[in-house]
């Protein structure tokens, strides 16, 4: 017997992305980027939504309440407000960010660092500019920590948070990446093949860890959520009704649930599952993901 899938509401979004868990206020958050929209999904199950000035990509809700957003034109520090409002400001911008490039995946590191990674919008032109970046609010913007990507996906942490993974899902590349990473400084190293995808069904998307340590990501075209070992090895693969899932994260108050989003642009608009946001509990436990703490 296949696992019981709940649809979120009867929304579909373009490009829905990062699902996040804030156990702050114990409510779902993700966003639509070309709509430039962050839903959130409350403990009694309303739904609701604030459209920002432009493009948001990913988000990681902060201590006091706020949250952290890679959008289109840098990182801001985003409080939605009651009256539908969304307040922003820019914390940061990397040198260089062209025009037709945006952020991307994003999250914060155990310690409560935001990272998070720059792409060419225009995938046609395979243009690997994109760089992943650390900010946090004592030391700012980093230097790109990793660069030559054409988009940037997956991020992720180990439970101990001293493995980082990181992945390229344009088609050109579709490599995850596993690193040393120093939590202390905050800095990866060692970056070596971590799973070649181009050898499973789907391109590897947004991606979680969950509390054994195993890495789960959608895979992007193929409607599949997959589960690798430590050490790379594929054990688990789960079906979704939805061609194009593009992000899965750990949630709810046991932190057994996953929410996944999925890519409604460009299918077919009689499908009902294409953009469609999903929960499942696929009988696993995820981590809580550290707010920002800067």
């Amino acid at each position: 017997m296949g696992l019981a899938i709940e649809r979120v509401g009867t929304t579909r979004s373009l490009v829905g992305e990062c699902p996040v868990w804030n156990s702050l206020d114990g409510a779902w958050y993700w966003v639509d980027i070309p709509a430039r929209t962050i839903w959130r999904l409350d403990g009694a199950g309303r739904l609701r939504s604030w459209v920002c000035n432009e493009m948001v990509a990913c988000i990681a809700p902060a201590r006091d309440g706020s949250i952290l957003a890679g959008m289109e034109t840098g990182i801001f520090r985003l409080t939605l407000q009651d009256d539908g409002s969304v307040g922003a400001t820019r914390q940061a911008a990397p040198q260089g960010l062209e025009e037709g490039m945006r952020f991307n995946d994003g999250r914060c590191d155990r310690q409560g660092r935001f990272w998070s990674g720059t792409m060419f919008m225009d995938m046609a032109a395979e243009r690997a500019i994109g760089a992943l970046y650390r900010y946090c609010a004592a030391g700012g913007l980093s230097e790109p920590v990793v660069s030559s990507l054409l988009t940037q996906n997956g991020l992720a942490f180990s439970p101990d948070g001293r493995t980082m993974y990181l992945s390229d899902s344009h088609p050109a590349s579709q490599q995850v990446w596993a690193f040393d990473y120093d939590t202390d400084a905050g800095l990866p190293s060692n970056r070596r093949s971590f799973v070649d995808m181009r050898a499973h069904p789907g391109r590897p998307d947004g991606a979680a860890v969950d509390a054994d340590g195993c890495y789960w990501t959608c895979g992007n075209d193929a409607g599949l959520l997959l589960r690798f070992t430590p050490d790379g090895r594929l054990d688990r693969t789960i079906a979704l009704p939805m061609a194009k899932p593009s992000m899965c994260s750990f949630g709810g108050p046991g932190l057994d649930t996953l929410l996944v989003t999925s890519i409604g642009a460009g299918q077919d608009p009689h499908d009902p599952w294409a953009g469609a946001t999903i929960m499942l509990r696929p009988g696993v436990q995820g981590l809580a993901e550290t707010p920002f703490g800067g």
